[in-house]
């Protein structure tokens, strides 16, 4: 229980150095994420809210309180708290354009020489945080559709933070967010407020039905999905992880893509040395 000096401050006594380590060495096993020393004071920081929202005064109480009974549901809220979400519509735009105009037409293509003509294109956006990525991909996807009548698509799309996966699944932005998003798109599949003065649009209702968002811990040992990927995008994920972390997931990735599938990763990051069944195809597309 907070005693009543830290009650009245709300501040927590600080965290140790090895509270710190306890915390750091958790967290990576938990979710792969790195905690290196540096990262001690923004670790600090954030999960002070979580302190005071319990009433806990101290950072070894609040360990022992995760990992004790009923911890489960803290642990989501402690993820929630440390993952970092940084995303953009149209990020990394050459990726978007490789899609359309190498991708999707090689897609089209090969169904067309299959037996199975009305095969879907399936789509995996992992860490996709509060929805722009899987938005984009939407829309992208969306006008190829509409030049292409017989071309389907479905994209899941996943997090380990259930904070940021409820604002994906609502979909409302603030209007400078969507700056890089193509006016004719903007007309198509964003809705602006009834209140000009609140600044937000949101995705439209038929382009949100077209991504289903679940909650997914990229640390798991095998993904199960109901049929194989054709893409999986996971860019800007990896950075956060150690190299080994690195490699036994795009392995995981591996098995859960279509023989010839896509991989798409962020602009700093590299499978460079791994081994991998993977080519690379261009800059951060294997």
């Amino acid at each position: 229980r907070m005693d009543q000096k830290n009650f009245m401050t709300g501040v927590a006594k600080p965290m140790t150095q090895a509270e710190f380590g306890r915390f750091s060495e958790f967290i990576i096993g938990q979710c792969g994420i790195k905690m290196p020393p540096s990262k001690k004071i923004m670790l600090e920081a954030r999960l002070q809210k979580r302190l005071r929202t319990l009433g806990i005064s101290t950072f070894r109480e609040y360990y022992d309180h995760v990992l004790g009974e009923g911890g489960r549901d803290e642990l989501v809220h402690m993820l929630d708290a440390v993952t970092t979400n940084k995303t953009d519509f149209f990020r990394e735009p050459v990726h978007f354009h490789y899609l359309t105009q190498t991708i999707l037409p090689e897609f089209i293509e090969e169904r067309e020489r299959s037996k199975v003509k009305d095969k879907p294109f399936v789509v995996w956006s992992a860490g996709c945080s509060t929805g722009e990525e899987p938005y984009t991909l939407a829309m992208v996807l969306s006008d190829f559709a509409a030049l292409h009548p017989s071309f389907h698509f479905s994209i899941l799309a996943t997090d380990i933070s259930t904070k940021v996966l409820d604002r994906a699944r609502e979909a409302v932005y603030d209007a400078e967010r969507v700056a890089a998003v193509p006016l004719p798109m903007k007309q198509k599949y964003l809705l602006r407020s009834k209140d000009p003065d609140k600044g937000v649009v949101r995705i439209g209702p038929a382009l949100r039905s077209r991504v289903q968002f679940k909650r997914l811990n990229l640390m798991e040992e095998a993904f199960s999905f109901a049929e194989p990927a054709d893409m999986i995008f996971c860019r800007n994920v990896i950075i956060y992880f150690d190299r080994k972390t690195q490699e036994q997931l795009i392995a995981r990735f591996c098995k859960v893509l279509k023989t010839n599938g896509y991989l798409f990763l962020g602009h700093s990051e590299s499978i460079h040395g791994f081994t991998l069944p993977l080519r690379r195809l261009t800059s951060t597309v294997y």
